[in-house]
């Protein structure tokens, strides 16, 4: 047998009260009499009404709800993400809806898609980079969105982010204050990030006056299982520094030079690139560039809020928050 869904009609004709009463009650509206909100609510409560908020956004056009696309959700950095956006949410009275894009460009553009058919009210999009394609599927779209801890060179975006070139100077910078040598390892997915990334890289070698040369870029699809072929690529190049902007990838790499023989850090140094509690655990524990990621969170959050509202407020399109150098045990 079919379960019948409890409508505000069925309360307000239980209550003997207006539909327009009930939603007074439910919405916290202090317009309505102590007993009468005392025999809505009771009336609520027994038949166990839930407000349909696609019912509700017909009526108002919101549905204080907020689609977030996440690329990976078994990813700490993006969980971490997430945390900030929750707690900024559930401040403003906002619901999330969380959908997980695996990566994926064509799955992107179908999540995004299926969030605006549920008529969200906004939308904060995760990753490192956003293809063009799935930029103009947003463009086309009247739905406020944010970008959080994402790249995006359209000056028109909302973006809440750090500045990846200048951290990556200062990362660089760090190690080679103690090595001639330094090689960056990223992955080839994250193009607008390396670009960003490798401008800073060369920029502490040409502030220090070091000689660069291309191979101490390496760019690569690798996988954590992989860590033995790109050791071996780092080992060639001779150098006493390693960032790595991939916690897990970061952590494989130091196992294989342990492995090896290598002692971190008084043969290698590592840094990572996010600081998530993988670099925490790991032994000796690594020195990480710090993102404020729960803060990344909370601020775009608190930026969708401003652009659904229609709030005046707004000073820039693109907000860059500060990073640190957390330093541990793979540098010296």
């Amino acid at each position: 047998m079919e379960k019948q869904t409890i409508t505000i009609y069925d309360v307000a004709r239980e209550a003997g009260v207006s539909m327009a009463t009930v939603s007074r009650v439910v919405n916290g509206n202090p317009n309505v009499k102590p007993s009468t909100r005392k025999k809505v609510s009771e009336v609520i409560e027994r038949l166990n009404y839930r407000p349909n908020a696609v019912a509700r956004g017909l009526a108002s056009k919101k549905t204080t709800t907020v689609g977030v696309i996440i690329p990976n959700i078994t990813n700490q950095f993006f969980a971490l993400l997430a945390n900030g956006i929750d707690d900024i949410a559930a401040m403003y009275k906002y619901n999330i809806i969380l959908a997980n894009s695996d990566d994926n460009l064509d799955k992107e553009i179908k999540v995004f898609n299926t969030l605006l058919a549920q008529q969200v009210d906004g939308v904060i999009i995760m990753g490192s980079d956003i293809d063009s394609e799935f930029l103009k599927e947003i463009e086309r779209s009247s739905t406020p969105v944010v970008f959080a801890g994402t790249v995006i060179e359209d000056s028109d975006q909302y973006t809440v982010n750090i500045d990846d070139e200048l951290a990556s100077q200062n990362t660089t910078e760090h190690l080679l204050e103690k090595s001639d040598r330094v090689a960056l390892v990223d992955k080839t997915s994250h193009q607008r990030k390396n670009k960003y990334r490798v401008a800073g890289f060369k920029k502490a070698y040409e502030n220090l006056g070091k000689s660069f040369d291309e191979d101490l870029v390496i760019q690569t699809e690798l996988d954590y299982q992989e860590a033995d072929r790109i050791v071996d690529e780092i080992l060639d190049l001779n150098v006493g520094g390693l960032i790595v902007f991939d916690d897990m990838i970061a952590v494989a790499i130091l196992n294989e030079l342990i492995k090896r023989g290598i002692k971190v850090p008084e043969d290698m140094e590592i840094v990572t690139g996010h600081n998530t509690m993988v670099a925490e655990i790991a032994r000796p524990a690594l020195s990480s560039i710090e993102l404020p990621l729960y803060d990344i969170g909370a601020v775009a959050m608190r930026l969708l809020t401003k652009i659904m509202n229609d709030e005046e407020d707004i000073d820039e399109h693109q907000i860059v928050l500060p990073h640190k150098l957390k330093e541990r045990d793979s540098t010296r």
